[in-house]
């Protein structure tokens, strides 16, 4: 949140706030331009948030540009991309897939990013990090963590720990495509804008270097827009036909229902920990449909056995319909 003294500033140079998103970050619109403030993680936020911003830019994919940076008073300022995001232009369309199809040539766009290094505006070099198996781990174990001990607070021991990070870690080992992709790991409608008819990439600070399955799976199985399975089907056709000379399809299907069902799960924990930590609750009414993208996954194959059979426990029967 801005201080006492930006809060003049923006005053003074007529700055009003708009409404944000999951992270830390408060952003405020003036007459051509955002100021976006973070003081916790805020090298995550406005450092690295640049940083990768320009290296879209770089490789010719539309993106933020910076204005200037106020860094030790804890925000920077960017460019105005406008009000509209690709989820209003779906929602109102009645040609949803041509839609998706630019978005797909887009994340193949992004795809081919090969330098992952680059300046960021304190003159340090940052290098975009590796999408390691503990990373993934790691975000995994919120579902746990956050939605477990929050709703299902009698399985919430170390004995049923130990399992789901078994289960976990076999699903992560069962991964057989190289981590070796720009990932952008948040790649759904909300972050992409329309704006000089172009599609722009936002909120680009996680970006990884990962599974080649892991943007696609974001894209199509999104908990923030409930698509048919019919267009799931179709997005995802023509993607592989698109790529289909890149890589074993097999595996790439394998994977990517693994890294969409680990993601969901992981949404499971971050909405609820927003709920409960940040009382950020509108999340919360997301989370029977991210239900439902986890069971269109795991259902009728073998390699989520385990982690079906830990979900169908009796405790889960209140908030899950596996």
């Amino acid at each position: 949140m801005a201080d006492v003294k930006n809060m003049k500033f923006l005053k003074v140079n007529n700055f009003k706030k708009i409404s944000g998103d999951a992270s830390f970050r408060t952003f405020y619109r003036g007459k051509k331009s955002i100021l976006v403030f973070s003081k916790k993680d805020k090298q995550k936020n406005l450092l690295v948030y640049d940083a990768i911003n320009k290296i879209l830019i770089k490789n010719k994919i539309p993106a933020p540009k910076l204005i200037s940076e106020k860094y030790k008073k804890n925000y920077i300022e960017i460019q105005d991309l406008g009000n509209t995001q690709i989820l209003k232009l779906i929602k109102k369309s009645n040609k949803k897939f041509k839609i998706y199809k630019g978005i797909i040539k887009l994340l193949m766009k992004m795809q081919k990013i090969k330098k992952t290094e680059i300046n960021n505006f304190n003159g340090n070099k940052y290098k975009i990090p590796y999408y390691s198996k503990k990373y993934i781990l790691n975000e995994a174990n919120l579902f746990f963590d956050w939605f477990i001990s929050t709703y299902v607070k009698s399985i919430y021991n170390l004995h049923n720990k130990k399992k789901f990070k078994y289960i976990v870690n076999r699903l992560i080992a069962n991964l057989r495509l190289p981590n070796e992709k720009f990932v952008h790991r948040d790649f759904h409608i909300s972050n992409i804008m329309f704006y000089k008819k172009k599609l722009y990439l936002i909120d680009n600070q996680d970006a990884v270097i990962g599974n080649t399955a892991y943007d696609l799976a974001s894209l199509i199985d999104d908990v923030r827009f409930k698509t048919t399975n019919k267009l799931k089907k179709k997005i995802y056709s023509y993607y592989i036909t698109k790529n289909s000379n890149k890589f074993n399809i097999h595996d790439f299907k394998n994977d990517f229902d693994i890294l969409s069902v680990l993601r969901n799960l992981k949404i499971l924990g971050i909405f609820t920990r927003l709920a409960k930590r940040d009382n950020k609750k509108k999340y919360l009414k997301m989370l029977p449909y991210c239900w439902k993208l986890i069971q269109n996954r795991i259902d009728d194959q073998k390699i989520f056995k385990e982690l079906k059979n830990f979900l169908k426990k009796k405790e889960f029967r209140r908030h899950i319909l596996l």
